[in-house]
């Protein structure tokens, strides 16, 4: 019998009913090989009782704050009721909930659910984000913390915040590859019909003059480069093929993407390399030249400085982990 996950989301008033259903929606599909769920969702509030939405209806739950107790993950969605509108101390009912929690249980917000994290003191010292539209605001009431408005979601280790709304979702499929590979966040996100991972940041949904009709893309010349990780592409070839000025083509991409196109490129190098060392037996010599790093230490210097991990350690924690891939794909 595999051992469960346990995953409670705590609901609070306010509560926006897409962030609150996210980790029921990408944990909840989420099966080893023999179809066996390796996380439990369940839902409380700080009281047992209903709470209200920010649409028109309220939500009943069939559980109190004694569930956090029980939690390896605690996850708070985005609340208007306790987000940017208050003062940025902690609700009593909510200091009382959370002192239920045990140490060493990991903390998850989705958008402005990290104002209680910071509230606690949990983000204090660490690198955290919130909706792009509150981090400044979030910056000035928690000064301890130091927020980054460009991501679409940090990890900490034991604490872990997004970006707003959809942003949950990545946050979570995030999650699920940390724990599990992959390949199976890959098939999760695949049943819920949303990509694996966004390229860049925040940055790109940030209110910005659309621009003009006919303006040219860069997705193009993005997707022709992911065809093309193990070839040398400077940013001139990159231009090039959009045909741009290398300055009209980094503004753009800025624009789209939210990052240069220098960093976006690392990214995908170090997400095709990550791939590989979880599904084949290729050497890391063999799979920084295939991704376009050339050499075994730029490969570990680039996985390090994204990851944290070089590729030797990498590969020993997710490569066994093909085996919790199912072969059906039921629907989301």
């Amino acid at each position: 019998m595999v051992e469960r996950h346990r995953v409670v989301v705590l609901a609070l008033d306010g509560v926006i009913p897409f962030e609150l259903g996210i980790p029921s929606r990408v944990f909840g599909r989420a099966h080893d090989a023999n179809g066996n769920a390796l996380y439990e969702v369940q839902t409380c509030t700080a009281d047992g009782r209903p709470v209200r939405s920010d649409a028109d209806f309220s939500i009943s739950v069939d559980h109190g704050l004694e569930l956090l107790a029980e939690a390896d993950t605690v996850v708070i969605p985005a609340s208007y009721e306790l987000g940017p509108a208050y003062d940025g101390h902690l609700p009593p009912k909510i200091e009382a909930a959370l002192a239920f929690v045990r140490p060493g249980t990991r903390y998850v917000s989705i958008c402005t659910g990290s104002y209680i994290l910071a509230a606690a003191g949990l983000l204090d010292g660490l690198r955290a984000t919130t909706h792009w539209r509150n981090t400044e605001h979030f910056q000035r009431t928690y000064p301890q913390v130091r927020v980054d408005p460009d991501v679409l979601f940090v990890d900490e280790g034991q604490v872990l915040t997004s970006a707003g709304v959809a942003a949950g979702l990545d946050l979570c499929l995030h999650i699920l590859r940390r724990d599990h590979g992959s390949d199976l966040a890959n098939q999760v996100a695949r049943r819920c019909v949303v990509p694996p991972w966004r390229d860049g940041g925040q940055a790109q949904y940030i209110e910005r003059p659309i621009p003009a009709a006919g303006a040219e893309s860069t997705a193009v010349t993005r997707n022709w480069a992911l065809e093309r990780l193990g070839e040398s592409l400077t940013l001139t070839r990159m231009a090039a093929h959009s045909n741009m000025s290398v300055r009209t083509f980094t503004r753009r991409f800025g624009e789209e993407v939210g990052t240069t196109p220098n960093r976006w490129l690392i990214t995908r190098r170090v997400d095709r390399a990550r791939q590989l060392l979880e599904t084949t037996d290729l050497s890391v010599d063999v799979i920084a030249r295939e991704v376009g790093f050339g050499t075994t230490a730029s490969l570990r210097q680039h996985m390090g400085a994204v990851l944290g991990v070089p590729p030797s350690a990498y590969r020993k924690t997710f490569r066994g982990r093909r085996s919790l891939i199912p072969s059906a794909n039921p629907a989301c």
